[in-house]
Formats: structure tokens, sequence, C-alpha cells
């Protein structure tokens, strides 16, 4: 499948190392005002070569949209965008055309496929991730006329952590570190684990930890398209992801319910609001008015620049030394790929729920 979203659906196509990324949106509410500033940014949080942390991979990763606006605002039709590739490097894979590379797809896409792009991984790259930025962009846009806002950052590098929960931080502070991190020290910290993973060609996964504001109560299908059922099924569709858990996730297998349950109380304007919100703003795949939190894990990435064993595609034992530019860790250059894999869940929701916008 390369399309995701019921009625707000996002189509991608291309390879790392191709001619260009792109993809068409449909679904889009007609006359949102399209922010392209706002568009390109969100490609820049994730475009690579943006610091030291991340891959040496230059590409200015500029949108250009063929279909769906008119006089600065969508028209509701099939939004059209590529993203042209210019600093490809395809050289670089040369000695990867006919092995497999460990942890990667290599294997699995030759066995399903018969055939593949070795040059960066092709359609399998996490540059397909381009494409849904720039789908959780359009998304985000149309969500802010809701006052529904969307913030992920960095939780986690290795086994350094933010402790607490996201109501401890400035969350306008993500954005001041490399890392993304909105604690000034742990980022410090982090970063510099980062750089001493990659001066020995090995790499690093964590956590990213989102939280979704502001998203009104009566969001989510049962039975099986609950709300935080279709978040888990598109965070999982993101590149390294390994593990997905709102609210309390795993933390509150070891409670007993009498210390987890969200206890509903009055809310002093006529309406209903809870105690707490162990629950993650989510009870019964339905949205309950309250922040909605979730976190993501990141595996190492797959590609180090060390020495490790493998086979070729005829199962011969040889040795692998990747060269070329890649990520030590992958979650700064993430961050908003979880923001957009939730704007376009969030705005499919609110179609499904009320028809429109």
């Amino acid at each position: 499948m390369n399309t995701f979203g019921k009625l707000y659906r996002i189509t991608t196509f291309g390879e790392s190392h191709g001619k260009a990324i792109g993809g068409v949106i449909d679904g889009m509410p007609p006359g949102i005002a399209v922010d392209l500033d706002f568009i390109q940014h969100q490609l820049d949080r994730r475009r690579p070569g943006q610091s030291r942390l991340t891959t040496a991979r230059k590409e200015a990763d500029r949108i250009e949209i063929l279909s769906g606006t008119f006089e600065g605002r969508t028209t509701g039709q099939p939004i059209g965008f590529v993203v042209y590739n210019t600093n490809q490097h395809s050289s670089d894979y040369e000695n990867m055309r006919n092995l497999f590379r460990p942890s990667h797809a290599d294997f699995t896409y030759t066995a399903k496929y018969g055939i593949r792009d070795h040059r960066g991984g092709g359609r399998s790259s996490a540059r397909e991730n381009i494409s849904r930025v720039v789908g959780g962009a359009f998304a985000m846009l149309a969500l802010k006329e809701l006052g529904i806002s969307i913030k992920a950052y960095t939780q986690q590098v290795g086994s350094i952590a933010l402790e607490g929960t996201y109501k401890d931080y400035d969350l306008e502070r993500i954005e001041d570190s490399d890392v993304r991190c909105p604690d000034e020290e742990t980022a410090r910290r982090m970063e510099e684990l980062i750089m001493q993973v990659k001066a020995k060609g090995d790499t690093v996964g964590g956590v990213i930890a989102c939280v979704i504001q502001g998203c009104p109560v009566g969001w989510g299908e049962p039975s099986f398209d609950k709300l935080h059922a279709r978040l888990g099924y598109a965070m999982l569709g993101i590149n390294a992801v390994k593990g997905f858990e709102y609210g309390m996730g795993f933390s509150g297998a070891s409670q007993y319910g009498s210390q987890q349950n969200d206890i509903f109380i009055p809310d002093g304007n006529g309406g209903i609001t809870t105690l707490t919100n162990n629950s993650g703003g989510i009870q019964g795949g339905i949205s309950n008015g309250q922040d909605i939190y979730f976190r993501v894990a990141f595996k190492p990435v797959a590609t180090l620049l060390q020495a490790q064993q493998t086979v070729t595609q005829d199962g011969q034992p040889v040795t692998l030394k990747a060269r070329g530019r890649h990520d030590a860790c992958v979650l700064p250059r993430a961050v908003p790929v979880v923001e957009a894999m939730a704007a376009i869940t969030l705005l499919d929701h609110c179609l499904l729920a009320n028809g429109k916008l």
C-alpha cells in the first residue's frame, strides 16, 4: 500500500536516489489558506544536512505544488506535489548491489519483488517520509482552524531520557536544540552521546513523545478504527519505529485499576472532565477531550560505518563496510514525521466523525 487514510488520503511515490519524491493528497477540505512558508518549514525540519547530528547529504527539499490550490487556498481537488532529489551519491552504494545489508529491507524486498533498488534503499528509504511531512503540513493547516495543536519532541536517546511528562517542560523550546529536546541540559547530553556514537561509526535509537491538544470529544470509530489504533498504525509505518504506547502505556500494566482510573468530575462550566488523564485522551477508542499523548520507540539506524558480516544474494559470506552519508541517530529528523502522521490521522478522523472540517 502506498496510500494512507480513508477520507483524507496521502499517496506517495519516489525513491531515495530517483528523480524525485512526491505525492497526491485527496480529501483536503476546500478554502484552507495555504501557508507555503509553514509547509517548507516542516520539510526543513526533516531535511538532511541541517546540523552536525544528521547525515551530511545536502538537499534543499524545496516543494513544488502542482495542483489543488488556487489564489492561495485549497480547492478541495487533489493536491499534487513534488520534491526533486539533487544530491544523490549513488556510487556510495555500488558495493551493496549484490549483498544484503543487516537489518535492512534488502532481503525482504528481493524476496517479495525479485528486484530492488540498491541505491540508498530505494523505496524503503526514509526519504519517502518527505511526502508524509507534506501531507501532515496540509493537515495541520486545516486542524489549526479547529484550534488543534500537535507537538512532538525527543524524549530519550539511548539511556538518556527526560524525567516526568510533557507538562513538566516548555514545549516552545523544542527547536532550541539540534536534537529537538525541550530541556537544555538533557539536550546537551543527548547530543554528546550522538556525536560519540557517530565517531565510532555506530548508531543509537531512542523515543519520541508527542502531545495533541485541543482535540474535541467524539473522534474515533469503534471497533477496528479506534483512534489509538489508527495512531499506532500511523506511527508503526514510519521507518525504524519498533514500538508505540499511549497514555500510561506499558508503565500502567503494573498498577491497580484504583490507581489508574480517570475519575469524572464537573468542569465548572456545565460540562464534564476527568481528574486525571491516564487514558491519554482516548477512552473506548474515542477522544474524550483531554490531551492525547503517546510515545514512539525508534531502533538504532541499521547502516553502520563499521565492518559487518553478511551474505551475498547467492548466499556467500562476505564482509560489508558501508560508505556514504548516514544518520547516527534518526530521532531529530523523525520528530516532524511523527507530527505529520498524527496530523494526517486526526484530520481523517475529523472527516469520518463530521463529514467535513
